[in-house]
């Protein structure tokens, strides 16, 4: 099954905080991604494009325009739980890790 994606946020420093409809918090780092796919580099270069990270209508895929997104399996997969673990988040727009 493919995981669903809840919410997706930017943070600092090229990481994404994601929650998963099954309540797993993941923290994803885009640097690696920015370091090895040249359409990635555009996050560092162009102002303002991380904050726009958008949630598709499917919820499977996290994207920044046409040539920059990231499926939720490989999210889910890659990703790192919070320091705390797995949580089941309440309230996920005022959860912090």
């Amino acid at each position: 099954m493919i995981p669903r994606i809840k919410t997706v946020t930017p943070l600092d420093d090229f990481i994404l905080r994601i929650v998963f409809d099954d309540g797993e918090i993941v923290l994803y780092d885009v640097k690696d991604d920015i370091a090895n796919i040249k359409a990635f580099k555009e996050l560092e270069d162009e102002e303002g494009l991380w904050e726009n990270v958008r949630l598709d209508t499917s919820r499977t895929c996290v994207y920044w325009n046409d040539r920059i997104d990231l499926p939720s399996d490989t999210l889910y997969e890659y990703g790192q739980s919070d320091l705390t673990g797995r949580m089941v988040a309440k309230d996920p727009l005022t959860y912090k890790p």
